[in-house]
């Protein structure tokens, strides 16, 4: 597909076509949302691939006409009956079970699976004369060994023999002899050799041939009369062979995918009915070591600017490239979880120069011819590389201005690359317009291949030029013919992208810092409602007890005889003596100092002030005042000089190399994965196995994202079919 190419996905799609059975579009026919609920069953499951079948619409074309067909056709149709047999026997669940409920294959069609062998041959219990001929046809071969092994011992042939080889020639064994050989041997010469000897097909052997030539004509009039019955019956189920060989293509289209995306960890996104792009930690498939990226794309147009050979025609290609694959449900390298993909109906890429000596077009021009068929269209998702290509640029920013604005108005969806600060201010006012500029390392003196939103960028022609050999002079020369009012214009668009870079930072900080704040906040309060909690309850069991030691007493006092007052005096004073009331003792002062780490409940920080009441902690780099009196040392408790101390580690005492976290939260599977790991350090486990299994992909991304960061892992891969396959991570510790 041509929009494939434009993409850099012709490898990727020459990839995922080796998955295939048979050969076929990209094109998913059907509703998306259930192709897709049916590819997350299949990923469930571990199942054998669908065999290799040779394209069969001619055949079924013969079969309308009433033909005959050969038993290497039928043996394609058997392997897609046998394969459907294989498949209702599996247990799915839901659509896919309800799917294959449906396929209901007559008794007689179905049994055409089992009378071929794997190689394609008729079995011999398909007619009982396969058994008789076969065996003639074995005897007729181990006769034709022996007469040819005898002839080659025979002393009266052996002066002529060339060599003590059988030789097949025109199909048939022939001995390799010199001339004058029919003094010795009777028999047809087939062939001559390049050296001048004679290939002879002795005449004892020529007898024993014709011979099996006759079994085998037995054995095609029988193979024949079978093709024959067969084909009529498949005739009879014409259109359920017309159904089952598009199944097959459906099936295998979804398998495919499936088996492509366990093969390099891959995943799946389902388009939405939102015409949002929001890709996070996206890698085209185009690049083997991708800086990888994520972009929140919602408006009409995304107008790419900023330094040459930075990204920008890649990312681009990116967001076309996820927008692309989402829409025909290939799978992708991308954080599933937190990104988003809009379906569109159509895709064009005006990326290439129209321009060539045969077609006699100019650039500018074939530009506008591929924007004058955008006009119409809905629900389109355009890419424009090098907007300005091919004219004068002054006069392209306003002409592509009115362009684009017709287009949002129409419901298209662009991304463009462009060079055009004045196009870029002049769409820049549409609040329906994104600028993103991909950012320059000064520094360093090289692309970032970052993004920044919301800003144009500067092109650093002169800085590119600098980095690929031109010389300094010629680059001051430039600047000097540039202007020095253009150059300063674009020293502050630097200067105003670096201050931006620096206050996106800083930003940052600060959300990362208020969100530590949210959560130390919660934490007192959650630790406030517990004591709040802690002392009502023990209120209420208090007076509950005294209530009950009050009302015995009472009833005591109401009793006429003494005995009975007394032992209720006793009960009601032994249950005042069970009563347990709350201990309260000053706590212990605790020396602190600066730099100390103390603890206040659950939360925990470095002391980096002290007073006489009040203790400043810093917790997460936000500062807490706390009273001293609430406060307890925290790890770093100061030891006497005269004491040692051993410390020794258990370990554990249900020792396992093997955790399972399957239908576990990600942070729930994560946390228990950090203390299985802690505890197999421990044990002294050097190599464990974690089964995550496979499912939509968010607990295997969450726990592959895990792994890669945690400081006791030296490295992990999937594990073998028969551990698990790719819903498994074998862990070297």
């Amino acid at each position: 597909m041509d929009i494939f190419k434009k993409l850099d996905l012709n490898e990727y799609l020459e990839r995922f076509s080796a998955f295939l059975s048979r050969q076929k579009p990209v094109t998913l026919t059907g509703d998306t949302r259930l192709n897709f609920d049916r590819i997350c069953e299949f990923s469930r499951l571990e199942f054998k691939s669908p065999p290799a079948v040779a394209p069969l619409d001619d055949t079924i074309a013969k079969l309308g006409k009433f033909a005959v067909l050969h038993h290497s056709e039928i043996f394609e149709f058997s392997k897609i009956f046998g394969y459907f047999s294989y498949l209702k026997t599996l247990k799915f669940e839901k659509s896919l079970a309800t799917y294959f409920e449906k396929i209901l294959m007559p008794e007689n069609v179905a049994k055409i699976a089992t009378d071929f062998d794997e190689n394609g041959e008729l079995k011999e219990s398909v007619d009982e004369r396969f058994v008789a001929i076969n065996q003639a046809l074995k005897m007729k071969k181990e006769q034709i060994a022996s007469e040819l092994k005898k002839l080659i011992y025979s002393k009266s042939i052996t002066p002529y023999l060339v060599d003590s080889q059988v030789h097949f020639v025109s199909g048939c064994e022939a001995l390799l002899v010199r001339g004058g050989f029919n003094h010795a041997l009777k028999g047809s010469v087939i062939g001559r050799s390049a050296s001048g000897f004679f290939y002879v097909l002795p005449s004892s052997v020529e007898r024993l041939k014709s011979q099996e030539s006759a079994l085998l004509d037995q054995k095609e009039l029988v193979v024949y009369e079978y093709c024959k019955k067969t084909s009529a019956l498949l005739q009879k189920n014409l259109p359920f062979v017309k159904f089952i060989n598009t199944a097959f293509d459906y099936i295998d289209s979804l398998i495919a995918r499936v088996k492509f995306a366990k093969s390099a960890d891959l995943n799946f996104l389902l388009p939405d009915a939102k015409e949002r792009i929001c890709l996070c930690e996206f890698a085209h498939p185009a690049l083997k070591n991708p800086k990888r990226i994520s972009v929140d794309f919602t408006g009409s147009v995304l107008l790419i600017t900023g330094v040459n050979a930075g990204g920008k025609s890649m990312l681009l290609k990116s967001l076309m490239s996820a927008a692309l694959l989402a829409k025909h449900l290939l799978p992708m390298s991308i954080n599933v979880a937190r990104s988003r993909i809009g379906r569109f109906k159509d895709f064009e890429c005006i990326i290439e120069d129209p321009q060539n000596s045969k077609n006699d077009i100019s650039t500018f021009a074939g530009r506008m011819l591929s924007f004058g068929k955008l006009f119409g269209k809905k629900e389109i998702l355009v890419g424009v590389d090098e907007i300005e290509l091919g004219t004068d640029f002054e006069e392209a920013a306003s002409l592509y201005s009115v362009l684009l604005t017709q287009l949002m108005d129409a419901g298209c969806k662009l991304v463009i690359t462009t060079h055009h600060k004045r196009l870029a201010m002049l769409l820049a006012k549409d609040e329906r317009v994104e600028l993103v500029a991909a950012l320059y390392d000064e520094a360093n003196s090289r692309p970032k291949f970052e993004f920044l939103k919301g800003t144009i960028g500067k092109s650093y022609a002169f800085e590119t030029a600098l980095r690929y050999g031109i010389s300094a002079a010629l680059v001051e020369r430039a600047k000097k013919a540039y202007g020095e009012d253009k150059e300063n214009l674009n020293e502050a668009i630097g200067k105003a992208l670096n201050l931006e870079c620096e206050l996106k930072t800083k930003l940052s900080d600060v959300e990362q810092k208020k969100e530590k704040l949210e959560r130390l906040i919660e934490n007192v309060k959650e630790q406030k409602e517990q004591a709040q909690e802690a002392l009502t309850n023990s209120l209420l069991r208090l007076e509950r007890e005294f209530f009950e030691a009050i009302s015995e007493a009472k009833r005591g006092i109401k009793l006429i005889d003494v005995k009975d007052k007394q032992r209720s005096l006793n009960a009601a004073n032994l249950l005042a003596s069970q009563i347990k009331k709350p201990e309260f003792s000053a706590p212990e002062p605790v020396v602190l100092k600066v730099g100390d780490f103390a603890k206040y409940n659950k939360i925990r920080g470095r002391v980096v002030s002290l007073n006489k009441n009040e203790a400043v902690l810093n917790v997460d780099g936000i500062n807490l005042r706390v009273p001293l009196k609430l406060l307890k040392r925290s790890g770093n408790v100061v030891e006497a000089p005269t004491k040692s101390v051993q410390v020794k580690v258990a370990r554990p005492v249900s020792g396992s190399f093997v955790i399972d976290l399957h239908g576990l939260r990600a942070e729930e599977a994560l946390e228990k994965l950090d203390k299985f790991i802690s505890d197999s350090l421990i044990s002294g486990f050097d190599e464990v196995v974690v089964k995550h299994g496979i499912g939509t992909g968010r607990l295997a991304f969450a726990v592959k994202e895990f792994l890669k960061n945690h400081r006791s892992v030296k490295s992990f891969a999937d594990g073998t079919p028969n551990e698990g396959g790719f819903g498994t991570k074998i862990v070297k510790l």
